[in-house]
């Protein structure tokens, strides 16, 4: 688990194409970047509990990072949050993802890193 707050030094998930090296693999990440906003900032505490999961907080955005999946429950949220939190709202909130996004049901949203994953749920 890696969660840094705003304003101090971390190392970040973002790199200079410099220190870029492009591989012929498939990545089993995945993730969200979602507007910062008090909504997304719970999601990404809450997320940022679990294992294996990545957050960073640049200045109007906030990415959330796993591999093989990510499984964000509504109601677990929005008892960190304190108030209700749908699938709706979350992707209000989500600006873009990566991976292979599955909405379970009104209280799961799942974001797959390997495309095998998935093929259950469709």
């Amino acid at each position: 688990m890696a969660t840094v707050a705003r304003g101090e030094s971390h190392s970040s998930i973002f790199k200079s194409m410099k220190d870029i090296t492009f591989e012929q693999t498939i990545s089993d990440q995945c993730g969200v970047t979602m507007n910062d906003s008090v909504e997304a900032r719970a999601i990404a505490e809450f997320m940022a509990t679990k294992e294996g999961v990545s957050v960073t907080y640049q200045p109007a955005l906030i990415r959330i990072d796993g591999h093989d999946k990510l499984i964000f429950k509504m109601d677990e949220i929005g008892e960190y949050l304190g108030r209700e939190m749908t699938a709706e709202i979350f992707e209000v909130n989500t600006s873009t993802h990566y991976g292979r996004m599955v909405r379970v049901d009104d209280n799961t949203v799942i974001l797959f890193g390997k495309m095998e994953d998935v093929f259950e749920y469709i």
